[in-house]
């Protein structure tokens, strides 16, 4: 059985798709770039800022799902630029348990919605 899974704490979606999507005990996310959800501007202050805030947008969604970071299976990095990556990462580690820490693939890209520079989708399972 499918659910859907919104909240208002991370952006609304703003086309055909769901924040994320609830099979069984199988989450999947849409993928989430920094808009800050109060707001609903982007946040491109810098690199870094950029990545939390796309990291806070996912874990309000997970939070959604009764998840945490922890349930966490799969991660997908989207990048504009492979310099940013070193910059990224130190962001994204804060949120993850190393030893546990999830499959990723990151993978650079010619442009992204809104021209952002990262966007990050995950697989989670309870």
């Amino acid at each position: 059985m499918k659910k859907i899974i919104f909240t208002e704490k991370a952006p609304a979606p703003i086309g055909p798709y769901s924040q994320a999507v609830l099979v069984g005990n199988t989450l999947y996310t849409s993928g989430q770039i920094a808009i800050n959800p109060k707001t609903n501007e982007l946040v491109l202050d810098d690199i870094k800022t950029e990545t939390k805030q796309v990291m806070e947008n996912m874990k309000a969604v997970l939070e959604a799902a009764e998840m945490t970071f922890a349930d966490v299976v799969k991660t997908s990095i989207f990048i504009s630029d492979m310099n940013n990556f070193t910059s990224i990462n130190e962001v994204y580690a804060k949120y993850f348990n190393e030893e546990l820490a999830p499959a990723r693939e990151t993978v650079e890209v010619a442009c992204l919605p809104k021209n952002v520079n990262v966007e990050i989708s995950m697989i989670a399972i309870k």
